[in-house]
């Protein structure tokens, strides 16, 4: 075992050596494998962090979660029946049928979204007002700042109470605190009785549960204060909407009953309203799939990348071939005083390995910074993972293997006497 650890550390050291005799040859050719190993673990740290930034917006939504959104109707021609008087959305019957019908659902909470101004002293800003219920904290968890949040009494009293989102506080309130003091809501006064830290969570597909200028009332109050009608200003038209509720999430006793009961739901749905004017999203589902996403674009992103590598690999093989060539007499000197071809093979892989080893660790330094960087510039989220740093330097070694050796075959197989022949 010794004489083996012997001659491995002579044929290393020799191998060093003779990489060091063409320092900017063995630089030029590590380049291919730097930026191969560099721009795969760059790659799939960028796709993993926008993945997991999708999956956590999703989870956010609740696992055990379904999410039902009122939809205008694409085929809705109120603006032609000269009323502009559009009646559409989810009803307070959809809430107690899903309640009764399905013992596989715990509760369902119903959401009504009101867009009208808010103002405090000198100050006025845009809310989204959102009556619910006292459990809509339970099923979309928002840390408590300060004060406390909706209560089974307030629905109870119709009260005039609001809980704030920390950034509409700060806009609204600036420097003065918050609980206690009166917000003007439409020509109504409300007390602020909490503030939450807001999340932006499920953005897209009608999914949005929380923006930063939320304001959460009871949603008996929203009902009696200002109605289901309102008005829609778009692109210099008016149009005015009757919605009685504009969500409603749906919580499921177990994760396993999630997809079967919001497919009941969906053909509950589809008996009691004439028109498509609803959504039935699963955050569930959306997770699954978007699991399945993120395999396919690492593998892609992956072999994308790889292809770098393979042309890093060619580069060594034209090196080390280029490198037998010019060695021809010293490897027929070896041969002549007794090295065998295995050792001639050691000793060309060993130069290989050591090309591709040392590029594959500074590629593995490359791959970590430009992740850094992209969050730092960008403000785009990136993951660097064990596997991936493993994976690319295990890759980038196994590169320099299979592309050093034809070379080291080639040089084991001369002829002794016609390479001492060689000039």
């Amino acid at each position: 075992m010794s004489v083996l650890t012997t001659r491995l550390s002579r044929d290393f050291k020799l191998g060093v050596k003779n990489l060091l005799l063409h320092k900017l040859r063995s630089f030029l050719t590590m380049l291919g494998l730097v930026f191969g190993v560099g721009s795969v673990i760059a790659m799939l740290a960028i796709g993993e962090g926008a993945s997991q930034e999708a999956l956590a917006q999703i989870r956010k939504l609740g696992s055990r979660n379904i999410l039902l959104t009122a939809a205008k109707p694409a085929d809705d021609d109120s603006s032609g029946r000269g009323h502009n008087l559009s009646v559409y959305g989810l009803l307070y019957n959809d809430v107690r049928r899903l309640e009764s019908s399905f013992p596989t659902v715990l509760s369902a909470i119903p959401v009504k979204t009101i867009e009208k101004p808010g103002r405090y002293a000198k100050r006025t800003l845009d809310l989204r007002l959102m009556g619910t219920t006292e459990e809509w904290f339970e099923v979309v968890p928002r840390p408590l700042e300060a004060g406390r949040l909706l209560t089974r009494k307030d629905l109870d009293a119709h009260a005039n109470v609001a809980v704030l989102t920390e950034y509409g506080a700060r806009r609204l309130m600036a420097k003065s605190y918050a609980i206690g003091n009166t917000l003007t809501i439409d020509g109504e006064a409300f007390e602020i009785v909490g503030i939450v830290k807001n999340e932006t969570a499920g953005e897209g597909q009608g999914q949005t549960l929380d923006n930063q200028t939320d304001a959460y009332i009871p949603i008996t109050t929203a009902r009696e204060r200002f109605g289901d009608l309102f008005v829609r200003h778009t692109q210099g038209s008016r149009t005015r909407e009757l919605v009685q509720l504009h969500q409603i999430v749906v919580r499921v006793n177990r994760e396993e009953a999630v997809e079967a009961t919001a497919g009941a739901i969906q053909r509950m749905l589809e008996t009691f309203h004439k028109r498509k004017d609803y959504n039935v999203n699963v955050p569930l589902a959306l997770l699954r799939q978007t699991e399945a996403t993120k395999r396919t674009f690492s593998i892609v992103l992956g072999a994308i990348a790889g292809i770098s590598l393979l042309v890093g690999g060619i580069g060594i093989m034209n090196i080390m071939l280029a490198s037998v060539t010019e060695r021809t007499r010293e490897i027929g000197i070896r041969r002549a005083i007794g090295a065998r071809r295995s050792q001639i093979v050691m000793q060309f892989l060993i130069e290989s390995l050591v090309l591709s080893a040392l590029g594959g660790l500074i590629g593995m330094g490359l791959g970590v910074l430009i992740p850094l960087a992209v969050t730092f510039f960008a403000g785009m989220p990136t993951v660097v993972t064990l596997h991936s740093l493993v994976l690319s330097l295990g890759i980038s070694v196994g590169v320099g293997v299979i592309f050093g050796i034809y070379p080291a075959m080639r040089a084991a197989r001369f002829d002794p006497i016609v390479a001492l022949r060689h000039d």
